[in-house]
């Protein structure tokens, strides 16, 4: 490779074959990288002519090492799950994370992140409050990198990572025809956040692709909590569509409908068949335990961290990158698939307890 004027930590990592954010350990003096790749690192620092311009470092050292982590709702426990895997690869990268809740405030928002922009952390990881758009993100040149986590905001130019919505709902709604359910409900969320809007979708398109149509009268939009979730269950219940089937915007929602299920004397799986959205880690200790989509959120959360170490030690400004998860069916009880292998059964049962209940 041909020296360059001022070489960068990207041609490091191109000419090693590893990370950026590998590259920074290794230009850090770390003792969480291999002997044999810090050797491969420094090898490919000859080169492609990189200078270690030590006094800047020792600049920024002297700064700060601090990278905020801004969520959404710490109350909602996908969230904190989310900020623990972000708070883990952080620390395993040499870095100290600073938390903040803006409890889905604009104003909140606003003042947080002007407060760690003015304390010069490092980069910002952000879960956007609800309303936000892409004005209230407009950031300074001077500003540090800030990548958005879980909730995309239309017409922002900022890196994104987040979860595969669309495709995660399909495949609980697709779960649910094939156990032989044509009235399945959409309890949801915030119409307003694009999360909600791409799950929605993902419904949709797999009720379409059945041949089922799509009925107004199967959403119900609810607040995103367990009483939420309740609430969606109760008006479905005494509704004219008389679903028997529910695919969840979220996992508290449905951890709330299988609650007010029981309220009746009802089950989920048996009575009602339910999926959830996020795998949180109590869903596998709800009455009955629940069937979700994985949609690895802590993995999300290392991913997050990994990304924006890259753009700190990178170029001041990068293009823009969106990073989508993986989602996978997660089978347990609160849909009825393990109480029969027959996929008619259980919606047929459904549909007259139902009925007789309603």
């Amino acid at each position: 490779m041909s020296l360059r004027a001022r070489a960068t930590v990207l041609d490091i990592a191109r000419q090693a074959g590893v990370s950026r954010a590998t590259v920074s350990l290794v230009l850090r003096g770390s003792d969480r990288i291999k002997p044999e790749t810090a050797d491969k690192v420094r090898q490919a620092m000859k080169e492609v002519g990189y200078v270690y311009n030590r006094a800047a470092a020792n600049l920024r050292s002297a700064r700060t090492n601090f990278v905020g982590m801004v969520m959404s709702d710490l109350k909602n426990p996908f969230f904190s799950e989310l900020a623990v895997g972000i708070e883990d690869s952080l620390y395993r990268l040499g870095l100290t994370p600073i938390l903040a809740n803006t409890n889905d405030d604009l104003a909140r928002q606003r003042q947080v992140l002007q407060s760690m922009l003015e304390y010069g952390v490092l980069g910002v990881i952000l879960s956007p409050a609800r309303a936000t758009d892409a004005g209230h993100l407009a950031l300074p040149p001077t500003a540090p990198p800030v990548i958005l986590a879980m909730r995309k905001i239309d017409g922002c130019d900022l890196p994104y990572v987040g979860q595969d919505n669309a495709s995660g709902a399909r495949k609980a709604a697709e779960h649910l025809v094939a156990l032989g359910h044509t009235r399945i409900a959409f309890f949801g969320g915030d119409p307003a956040i694009t999360t909600q809007q791409e799950r929605y979708r993902g419904y949709c398109e797999a009720l379409r692709a059945a041949g089922l149509p799509l009925l107004p009268d199967l959403l119900f939009e609810t607040d995103v909590t367990r009483d939420g979730g309740g609430e969606a269950m109760e008006r479905a219940m005494a509704s004219a569509a008389k679903p028997t089937a529910a695919v969840c915007y979220n996992d508290l929602i449905a951890i709330g409908a299988t609650r007010a299920l029981a309220m009746r004397g009802l089950k989920a799986g048996e009575d009602f068949a339910i999926v959830g959205f996020d795998n949180l880690s109590e869903a596998k200790d709800n009455f009955p335990p629940l069937t979700t989509i994985d949609a690895e959120t802590m993995a999300m959360g290392d991913r997050a961290a990994q990304i924006l170490i890259g753009l700190i030690d990178g170029p001041a400004r990068s293009t823009a990158t969106a990073v989508t998860g993986g989602s996978r069916l997660v089978v347990r009880d609160s849909c009825g698939a393990r109480l029969t292998g027959r996929s008619g059964a259980v919606s047929n049962r459904v549909s007259s307890r139902a009925s007789l209940t309603g």
